[in-house]
């Protein structure tokens, strides 16, 4: 899910989620790298605010090292950034931590991993999938696939069911304790989705290009005023993807376990 090649990256190439990559050092590497650039001036406050979307950042003002051991102690880095053709001031930079689940976000979500994804949930005061917003739910399930169940403690990993199933099919699990009972939190990395391209032959984009122009010249005449023919059409733009959640719940409240034992049914 990360991106391991880090050294392609450049100041230019930066966005509000590939920056999850980066450590300290590698901003400083990648700021000193930029400083010749001839745009560098232009667009240096805007790289700084990509930063500052993952890092926390404060320029350091009074340059001492008493100061600067302060920030040292406090987890930052600190190091030179050039913003203009003026000397080069210090800074100091630190990674934005993910310890609790309203710490992800979607630019994210996509760059920690599922390890880390449960330790977050089980901080979440130990109350499971369904205590979660459903915005935070929204936020997990588009970098990750997510199914739960709740069963009896002495029946959740049972040979042949589903923990056994998920674990094998590569999911990492979070157990909570729920009395006499364990809801398991299931969670997988969803594969990253490329975008398929359409190749086009040169004739064929010779043609649209042809037929683009042609569209405009007829633009130039005066049928601004004239009604659409098209304005009952079906509007496939309003359609929207029925999204859905992989997540199997089950109540102790609502469950009818008889004393003779519990029925296997109960664990899909």
């Amino acid at each position: 899910m990360k991106n391991k090649d880090n050294k392609a990256l450049t100041l230019k190439t930066l966005n509000k989620s590939n920056i999850w990559d980066l450590q300290e050092n590698d901003i400083f590497r990648l700021w000193e790298a930029a400083e010749k650039d001839a745009d560098m001036k232009e667009y240096a406050r805007h790289y700084l605010d990509i930063v500052k979307s993952a890092f926390d950042v404060e320029e350091i003002k009074i340059d001492k090292p008493e100061v600067i051991k302060k920030y040292e102690a406090r987890g930052f880095k600190v190091g030179a950034l050039k913003f203009d053709d003026t000397s080069k001031s210090k800074w100091a930079i630190k990674k934005r931590p993910i310890l609790r689940v309203t710490d992800l976000t979607y630019e994210n979500i996509r760059h920690i991993s599922t390890t880390k994804l449960l330790e977050v949930i089980d901080r979440n005061f130990g109350g499971g999938w369904d205590s979660l917003s459903q915005s935070i739910q929204d936020i997990i399930e588009s970098g990750f696939d997510i199914s739960t169940t709740t069963l009896p403690k002495d029946r959740l990993r049972k040979p042949g069911g589903m923990y056994e199933k998920k674990v094998e099919d590569g999911f990492d699990v979070l157990e909570i304790p729920k009395g006499m009972w364990v809801e398991a939190i299931f969670a997988k990395e969803k594969p990253m989705m490329e975008k398929p391209r359409l190749k086009m032959e040169d004739d064929d984009l010779d043609k649209d290009l042809d037929e683009a122009d042609e569209d405009e010249e007829l633009l130039d005449e005066d049928h601004y005023d004239d009604p659409d023919e098209d304005d009952d059409a079906f509007d496939e733009d309003k359609l929207t993807e029925e999204s859905y959640r992989t997540t199997f719940e089950s109540d102790p409240e609502d469950l009818n376990l008889e004393a003779e034992g519990i029925s296997d049914d109960y664990e899909e």
